[in-house]
């Protein structure tokens, strides 16, 4: 069982007037054992905490009295404590099992585990899930939740997850949607395993067997260089047309079905075939935002209205795809991305733009306006992931070595501005930071209007 461990006291907080300190061992709230951040946070939402922590090897007992529902202000090291369950899948496309040797070790873990898929959206395939856990999402509320169908063909499905138990653990999908949980869906397609009819089949089982699903994430799969699997390449921009028009026409018959789009197709289908993406009220709320689903959109949407003085449509934190292994701060347990770096002082100066490959496609139509916004030269500096290579674009899975490499090349003096999707608590994927980077880069949060405010 990992140690649930104080890494921080908020100054003035009711842990730091009770004498918690970094480094003590949280052990017990009002005597219950602390398996994860969700129970823990019911229990320190109460008038009267008792806190049950060890120090240099001391047991102590600490009773804290405050208003309910005001923060502890404690921030715990991770978010499960009775330790992450793994996933015990195969699934020839997942991520983890493409990431290159040397990154830090958190990285590396398969979760599988629902709670996460509460507190961060990861999504979970419920081929893990038990009775015991349907009656904790049911009791406590622990809603929405993030499932990875693929398929709803129980032989195709068991292929996919190369699992089979995947053949029958959506049976606990129609549990959860029965009980009125808010479940959202995902199906990573694979082309010549469940693309084409089986895509089909597999919108029609949702339509059929799942019609309270919130949403369906259909996005393609992302095949690295260091891939292993034979059977696994990326779309063509021929097939990204075809996912799109079978999206299209699935949409029309949920509305007719249901009065509501259901799936959507994400970002990355639209650049790949250079079709224009979809307008906002096409997105139905941009409930799998952080899933690339809108997310190109709403930045547009957010940086035309800050042109244009006016307030954008916002969609809350961009957490990225691995916002949730290295801890669970109190601002809704999402890793935080990057300490806030001011704006430079010095004169105007051309600024560029650093971006990945998708970012610099959707970045280009807005470089007119935002240099006339700007009053200088604003510019696209695009970074090809080297890294992790094949069709890996986005901006969130850059490293420092790519960045550092586009820049390497850029004039001095000129202004960097780097979204702060790439980085987590500071450090980017590959442990390195914006020092060593050799230019000097600005850190601004990633949407349209923070963009917009960055420049001059």
């Amino acid at each position: 069982m990992t140690v649930a461990r104080v890494v921080a006291v908020a100054p003035g907080s009711p842990a730091s007037t009770a004498g918690i300190c970094p480094g003590d061992d949280l052990l017990a709230v009002n005597g219950e054992l602390v398996r994860d951040v969700i129970r823990y946070q019911v229990q320190a939402d109460e008038a009267c905490v008792e806190l049950d922590v060890q120090r240099g090897g001391l047991e102590q007992h600490v009773v804290v009295e405050k208003d309910a529902g005001e923060p502890l202000g404690i921030e715990l090291s991770a978010a499960v404590f009775d330790q992450v369950r793994t996933c015990d899948n195969h699934c020839p496309f997942c991520f983890i099992f493409q990431l290159p040797p040397g990154m830090r070790r958190s990285l590396y873990l398969r979760d599988d585990d629902y709670r996460l898929s509460f507190l961060y959206g990861n999504f979970t395939t419920l081929t893990r899930f038990t009775e015991a856990d349907l009656e904790r999402v049911v009791t406590e509320g622990l809603s929405p939740l993030y499932v990875s169908i693929h398929a709803t063909d129980p032989i195709v499905r068991a292929q996919l997850l190369r699992n089979r138990r995947g053949a029958v653990s959506l049976r606990w999908l129609t549990a959860l949607l029965d009980a009125g949980v808010t479940v959202h869906g995902q199906v990573v397609v694979c082309p010549g395993l469940n693309d084409g009819a089986a895509l089909d089949d597999t919108l029609l089982g949702v339509l059929d067997r799942y019609p309270a699903l919130a949403t369906v994430a259909v996005v393609p799969v992302g095949v690295a260089v260091h891939s292993r699997e034979d059977s696994l390449r990326a779309h063509t921009p021929d097939e990204a047309q075809r996912v799109l028009d079978q999206v299209a026409a699935w949409q029309a018959r949920f509305v007719a079905a249901l009065g509501r789009r259901v799936v959507f197709a994400a970002d990355e289908y639209y650049l790949l075939a250079g079709r224009p993406f979809p307008d906002a009220d096409a997105y139905d709320g941009f409930e799998q935002h952080e899933n690339g689903i809108g997310m190109a959109r709403t930045f547009l949407a957010d940086a035309e209205a800050a042109l244009a003085g006016r307030p954008g449509p916002g969609t809350g934190p961009r957490a990225g795809f691995f916002a949730w292994v290295d801890g669970a701060p109190p601002d809704g347990y999402r890793a935080p991305r990057s300490t806030p770096r001011p704006a430079s002082d010095a004169a105007p100066a051309p600024v560029g733009i650093v971006t990945g490959e998708y970012g610099a496609a959707v970045l280009a139509p807005l470089l007119p306006a935002l240099t006339r916004h700007a009053g200088v030269p604003v510019r696209v500096v695009p970074v090809t992931n080297r890294y992790f290579g094949g069709n890996i674009a986005v901006t969130g899975l850059l490293t420092g070595a790519d960045v550092a490499a586009a820049l390497e090349g850029e004039p001095a003096g000129h202004r960097y501005l780097l979204p702060d999707v790439v980085l987590s608590r500071d450090r980017f994927l590959d442990d390195r930071t914006v020092e060593d980077l050799p230019r000097p880069v600005e850190l601004v949060a990633t949407d349209g209007a923070s963009l917009v405010a960055a420049l001059p």
